[in-house]
């Protein structure tokens, strides 16, 4: 089979194209700009188009063409496969006819699910279960692959609820971590965030499992109306037995996500002292309060955090590596440090619609440094971006006067450019300090500069 994918450099996209790859079949792609994605796929045996998308890449013996959701219909590529009779899909329908042919377990909810869709993974794989996953980043324990290729019925995947993706999905088992308002840019509201959940929850069959987090009252109402059996988990609350449950990754959302995954190794009956086993081995994924290096003398982690629910939690784990050091990179000289956020808001409207929100999102930091906002190109308005921005955000932040966890009073800086963040870092860290660099934008770019 030959497939095309355009957009192949997206996260998702990129490991359903790695997963055709090993399994033989012919693989083409094209992307704007070249990435370390688009070079390993290369290495693995993909063709690779790089620059503006042009028809002459799609050629008339290609079967499939699996396109990004922003992919729009006047795409030249897209409309050559048309004019030839090639079947094309979007990727999540691509993944949803992968789901009905395997045992599939889909993590959803707002939060959680690559770290959640990881350590299950970790624990099936520990297990003997062979699994193949697809999740949306990147594991240390898979080369820095976002994606697994295992040769048993089981799919774990992580199901994305942006653009009512998940409605794709038909699982067997379906893990919900959270749900609350997120993607307004494509949602009315909570209403209908929950509509679409109920309706997605719904492709189990009676002999499906729903595991719902039992602490989330919006999860908890969704499942109220299943028909099949329902496993729920306490949010952070260890299961009986659980003690030796030791997480290398910070934070009580971790917690909370390893309660998921040992729900979901009950399902699949994993002796748990192997699965608490794979948990306790488990780093951290591409992206998730990761690890980059030093300046200063002060620790640095990149985190794609970028709603206020995901932030506060970042952040109060990233907090806990100032005082009791669970992290292999952190030693005792984090004692007196200070935390500091340099945070890239993603897209206007979710600033805008989330902004009393993002207003309290930064009590664990001592200093929030505020980057202009991420817009992210057919997904939102010109209109919107009179309404809101980042000094508007900073501001407010300010404007709130609530002291840090750390009991002093917050500081918030705002700065137009990475080349200023980099320049107030270096000149204000100090031995000790920890920085989260965080958002779904470009903004890893900037740990890549201050790393350099």
């Amino acid at each position: 089979m030959k497939i095309h994918f355009i957009g192949i450099g997206g996260i998702g996209v990129s490991a359903l194209a790695g997963y055709y790859l090993a399994n033989g079949n012919l693989v083409s792609g094209s992307d704007l700009s070249a990435s370390p994605t688009t070079e390993s796929l290369e290495k693995q045996g993909a063709e690779i188009f790089i620059g503006p998308h042009n028809s002459n890449n799609v050629k008339n013996d290609i079967d499939l063409v699996v396109r990004t959701a922003a992919t729009p219909g006047k795409n030249p590529e897209l409309r050559r496969a048309k004019k030839f009779g090639i079947k094309t899909q979007l990727y999540a329908e691509a993944l949803g006819d992968l789901t009905r042919q395997m045992h599939t377990i889909a993590v959803s909810g707002m939060h959680g699910k690559s770290t959640t869709t990881a350590m299950i993974a970790l624990m099936m794989e520990k297990a003997g279960l062979d699994p193949t996953v697809i999740v949306g980043t990147k594991l240390r324990e898979w080369e820095n692959s976002n994606y697994r290729v295992g040769k048993s019925k089981y799919l774990v995947v992580e199901a994305d609820e942006y653009n009512a993706s998940f409605l794709n999905y038909w699982p067997k088992v379906i893990v919900l971590t959270n749900i609350e308002e997120e993607h307004l840019d494509f949602y009315k509201d909570l209403n209908h965030i929950m509509k679409t959940f109920g309706e997605y929850v719904s492709h189990l069959g009676e002999d499906g499992i729903l595991v719902a987090n039992k602490q989330d009252d919006n999860v908890m109402k969704v499942a109220q109306n299943v028909k099949c059996a329902v496993v729920s988990f306490r949010d952070s609350v260890p299961l009986k037995g659980t003690e030796s449950l030791k997480l290398r990754v910070p934070g009580r959302h971790n917690i909370s996500n390893a309660m998921a995954a040992l729900a979901v190794a009950r399902i699949l009956k994993i002796p748990q002292k192997k699965a608490v086993e794979a948990l306790n081995e488990f780093t951290g994924t591409w992206r998730r309060m990761e690890y980059r290096g030093d300046l200063n003398g002060a620790k640095i982690y990149d985190d794609y955090g970028h709603h206020p629910t995901e932030i506060k939690a970042t952040l109060r784990g990233a907090r806990e590596l100032l005082k009791i050091h669970p992290s292999p990179h952190l030693g005792k000289e984090g004692v007196n440090g200070m935390l500091y956020c340099v945070f890239q808001p993603h897209q206007y409207q979710r600033t805008y619609k989330l902004f009393d929100q993002f207003m309290d999102a930064f009590v664990s930091a001592d200093q929030a440094i505020i980057l202009p906002i991420f817009s992210v190109p057919g997904r939102e308005k010109d209109s919107i971006k009179e309404k809101v921005n980042s000094k508007m955000l900073a501001k407010a932040i300010m404007r709130s006067k609530k002291p840090g966890i750390s009991g002093k009073q917050q500081a918030v800086v705002c700065l137009n450019s990475f080349l200023k963040a980099k320049n107030y870092l270096k000149k204000n860290l100090k031995k000790g300090d920890v920085v989260v660099i965080m958002g779904a934008g470009d903004v890893y770019q900037l740990t890549e500069m201050i790393l350099e």
